[in-house]
């Protein structure tokens, strides 16, 4: 199956409340030869204040970002949706892509009211992420790579790090293009010094092969990163699934704990012990390929206590209900902005039949499909789109409610319900940045010009 190496550069690091400016891809075969790629830029957004540190690692001056010859972002978004349609079905690849491009990619598809979001994993598509790729090299091969080490002497994963470090050349990190250039010299590295580990993790992007794996009840390793220390593979074994998610699986590492001390133990003493140290549980999302990996070297110990968990289902339900606890959900998702809910529920097939007539429609037709939603969430946001891309159809009062509503947004105060840039903490940042006398003065005045233009769209 082809790849689809892709990296977004964005005005910031929130998925709900930033968005992608640029996205880059590059399509390849198995073998990573190049079929294709493409390199899409587009306007900010009319409600967006951009993150002063994310500019200035990217280098894009303000100007770029309200160049009246990009497409402004819902225009982007129908020529990504159109993108992945036409390239699929593939892989598609990235450096933490699965934490982040993705989940960036999902908010741009949700709040320009495209009627799939989740097309990057269906339609034969499916998910890998070359990140979580290096960290299993770093637990089975070390000598696989160099590893870039930092003035602390700790080991650094970033990508623009390691792909110098190892020999590739002209790497023009933090610009999207650059970044999956090297993205794909790094999975080449990986495919072809370790063919066999490279087929074990890729096969991992398919949920139902993750799922088999762990229902085996046989010892595997789970390589993650755990409290920000280098990546470790756990030995461990399934207990249970959540039951609100059931692509969120437990994973009960054997060497934390033997089970048998806890197979009769009552909900409360297993919660107890499941807030002690070391950590006896951990998550797995099997839809997000995790590097699950059989553990050769698993020892009869370790079997034995896989064995005794894959006998006690009691024992593994109790477990998964002390977990539901830890992953409570706030009870009433119609208090969270409407960003944060992208995941309350599926559309209606009316709906669905709508956005599909929203994204061919003009402005005009547009504003009467919005009006017909059924879900309150699209219609928050597509009362939005109106505003910011055709205010001339709004009423007196509508154009009211819009100003209003962005001028809270960018005076809010800054509390944790916050999660949004807003006019004072990047007036703060700069001030900040001007302090550490690191960055582009030239470069801090540029933004806050673009502070001050939208101080004045107030």
């Amino acid at each position: 199956m082809n790849f689809a190496f892709y990296d977004l550069e964005t005005t910031g690091i929130s998925p709900a409340f930033d968005h992608p400016i640029q996205f880059a891809a590059i399509r390849t075969d198995a073998e990573f030869k190049e079929i294709e790629r493409v390199n899409l830029r587009c306007r900010l957004a009319p409600h967006i204040i951009p993150s002063p540190q994310a500019l200035a690692v990217t280098g894009l001056r303000p100007a770029q970002l309200l160049d009246p010859a990009l497409l402004n972002y819902f225009e982007f978004t129908q020529s990504l949706a159109e993108l992945v349609k036409r390239w699929s079905p593939a892989i598609w690849t990235g450096f933490n892509s699965i934490r982040f491009d993705e989940e960036m990619l999902r908010q741009a598809f949700y709040q320009n009211l495209q009627p799939d979001i989740f097309v990057t994993q269906f339609n034969g598509n499916t998910r890998f992420d070359i990140m979580t790729a290096v960290y299993a090299v770093w637990c089975r091969r070390t000598d696989l790579f160099e590893w870039p080490v930092d003035e602390a002497g700790k080991v650094r994963f970033n990508l623009d790090r390691l792909a110098p470090l190892n020999d590739f050349e002209g790497h023009n990190a933090h610009d999207a293009l650059g970044d999956v250039e090297a993205t794909i010299f790094i999975a080449r590295k990986i495919a072809d010094q370790d063919p066999d580990l490279w087929a074990e993790l890729l096969s991992n992007r398919n949920k139902t092969h993750v799922q088999s794996l762990l229902e085996s009840f046989e010892p595997l390793e789970l390589v993650g990163r755990f409290g920000g220390g280098p990546p470790q593979a756990t030995v461990g074994c399934l207990c249970g699934y959540s039951s609100s998610n059931p692509n969120q699986a437990f994973f009960f590492d054997l060497d934390a704990a033997d089970p048998s001390k806890l197979i009769t133990a009552g909900e409360e003493r297993l919660a107890v012990q499941l807030e002690a140290t070391p950590r006896i549980i951990r998550s797995v999302s099997i839809n997000k390929s995790p590097a699950l990996l059989t553990a050769h070297a698993a020892t009869e110990e370790q079997s034995r206590r896989a064995r005794l968990i894959a006998d006690a289902p009691e024992f593994r339900e109790r477990l998964a209900r002390v977990m539901a606890t830890r992953y409570r959900q706030v009870s009433d998702k119609a208090l969270l902005p409407v960003e944060k809910r992208i995941f309350s529920g599926f559309y209606n097939w009316s709906d669905k039949a709508l956005l599909k007539e929203f994204q061919d429609a003009d402005w005009r037709h547009r504003q009467e499909i919005v009006s017909s939603f059924e879900d309150a969430r699209l219609r928050q946001l597509g009362h939005r789109l109106i505003a910011f891309y055709a205010n001339g159809l709004l009423s007196e009062g509508e154009r009211r409610k819009y100003e209003t509503w962005l001028q809270e947004r960018w005076d809010a105060p800054d509390q944790p319900e916050t999660e949004w840039m807003t006019l004072d903490k990047a007036s703060k940042a700069i001030e900040e940045m001007r302090v550490e006398a690191s960055h582009d003065g030239a470069m801090l005045d540029d933004i806050e010009r673009l502070l001050a233009d939208r101080m004045g769209a107030r």
